[in-house]
């Protein structure tokens, strides 16, 4: 089994996969939540350096684990290495205004 992020500290580095759909997020929320409600995870950041395709349940993901951050008085969420494509995604959706933008 391959591990889809890395530790650093109190920061997890989720490397997001090629296709961000609604059959990955069920798995990459259930990665993450479990490592939030650990406390483990105190940041996020999405690697999206791999990412070419990502429709409205990639968002929601991102959102979903920012709004968990937030719940934890820490809403230290990040993206980044996105495309072009999936920076404007992320723009239009107005996720910069609570993820940062690495």
């Amino acid at each position: 089994m391959s591990l889809n992020y890395c530790m650093k500290d109190d920061e997890v580095i989720y490397f997001m996969p090629e296709e961000v759909d609604h059959h990955s997020v069920k798995n990459i929320a259930a990665e993450l939540d479990g490592l939030i409600d650990s406390g483990i995870a105190r940041k996020i950041v999405f690697d999206m350096t791999n990412t070419s395709s990502m429709d409205s349940s990639g968002i929601g993901v991102i959102i979903g684990r920012a709004k968990k951050r937030k719940y934890f008085n820490d809403s230290s969420v990040a993206a980044r290495n996105t495309s072009d494509r999936a920076n404007m995604i992320l723009k239009c959706a107005g996720i910069y205004r609570i993820v940062t933008k690495q």
